[in-house]
């Protein structure tokens, strides 16, 4: 695709994402559009006379298009267009994806199994938690968190999902070129390196308040599902779940305090039916199972594979090793479950603890190693 032609055609006042889709679609490239004459563009929906007139005799902004092109390359980033190989397959598939994506870092393959996870730039220890948890649980799995480079939420659930060595992309709303807010900025040179860093907005755009809703329509439509931490009826999250609605993606929502405000956006999403309530990132990949086998394969053959160590026990230890998948236990339980009287269960306990595969706490309690 020439990206010169193309960005010289949605310089052209009236010209939009969709407008510019279905002008390239009819003609077959750029290049076509802008040798057309107004009567063949009239033919294409939602171009009228007026329109067409502006596009057969406006002035090629040259100046805008070298400075999108030069700006880009100083970052070493790049702009895959709609028809591109990399671009997002599921992007493709919402009801206005942009025709153009400015992009820092790479997409692969794999970033088709991601994730979103927005809320609250001001977020409770709680809520602080339950973003790095879901987030690096998520990306140990090998699925692609997504979110928006906001401060809160948004910042957790990227340094997290690096934390795991796993991928991230971040969406903005603004330029590429302009790291917003300024205190992330080493976050999306993190971020750029394990992800990428993506925006529909042209080179040099200064984050608007009026673009982070288009900017979270690509957050929803890039992913399976997104998950609410901590939102307020009136925050930004809840616009990122109407547009993962829209587009018929699944939204999830962790709950809060009822006492807390933050948490309201996620209690009313809940209450209304229109998100499912999570807890455990086990009922998000409950719900995605379809799209997520190929990953929940993988971890079921790695649940399944035990370590030489495990391998090796003997029948009583095995007995309690086994137990002990339950959790911390008591010695006396741990004893009366595996049938043994408490002196062998000892014994054998003291085995395992050898084999560095239990671990003994205060109170003759005894837990796994995980």
């Amino acid at each position: 695709m020439n990206v010169r032609a193309l960005l010289e055609l949605s310089a052209i006042p009236g010209i939009g994402s969709g407008r510019l889709r279905m002008l390239v679609s009819h003609f077959g490239d750029p290049e076509s559009v802008l040798r057309a004459s107004a009567k063949e563009l009239t033919q294409v929906d939602g171009i009228n006379r007026k329109l067409a007139s502006l596009i057969v005799h406006h002035e090629p902004d040259t100046h805008f298009v070298e400075e999108q092109l030069s700006r880009i390359n100083k970052i070493n980033g790049k702009i895959v267009t709609f028809w591109d190989k990399e671009y997002p397959p599921l992007l493709k598939k919402i009801f206005d994806p942009p025709a153009i994506l400015f992009m820092r870092g790479n997409l692969q393959q794999r970033d088709t199994h991601a994730i979103a996870i927005v809320g609250t730039r001001r977020p409770s220890s709680y809520g602080e938690t339950m973003a790095e948890k879901f987030s690096h649980e998520l990306a140990s799995l090998g699925i692609t968190v997504v979110s928006g480079l906001a401060l809160g939420i948004d910042s957790i659930a990227h340094a997290a999902a690096l934390k795991a060595n796993g991928r991230t992309l971040a969406v903005i709303g603004s330029g590429v070129d302009i790291v917003y807010p300024s205190d992330n900025r080493k976050l999306a040179e993190r971020i750029i390196e394990r992800g990428a860093i993506i925006s529909e907005f042209p080179m040099g755009e200064k984050p608007d308040p009026g673009n982070f809703p288009r900017r979270n329509r690509i957050i929803s439509g890039m992913t399976l599902g997104t998950i609410i931490i901590e939102s307020a009826e009136d925050g930004g999250a809840m616009i990122t779940a109407s547009t993962a609605l829209d587009q018929n993606r699944e939204v999830f929502a962790v709950p809060g305090s009822v006492l807390d405000k933050r948490s309201s956006g996620c209690h009313r999403l809940i209450k209304e039916g229109r998100a499912k309530l999570v807890t455990s990132i086990d009922d998000v990949l409950a719900e995605l199972e379809a799209p997520l086998r190929p990953i929940l394969k993988r971890r079921h053959g790695e649940e399944k594979r035990e370590s030489p160590a495990a391998e090796s026990l003997n029948l009583f230890e095995r007995k309690l090793y086994d137990v002990l998948a339950e959790g911390t236990l008591h010695i006396d339980v741990i004893a009366e479950k595996a049938g043994m009287s408490t002196s062998d269960a000892l014994v054998h306990l003291l085995s395992l603890e050898f084999k560095s595969m239990i671990r003994q706490l205060p109170g003759k309690m005894f837990s796994r190693v995980r």
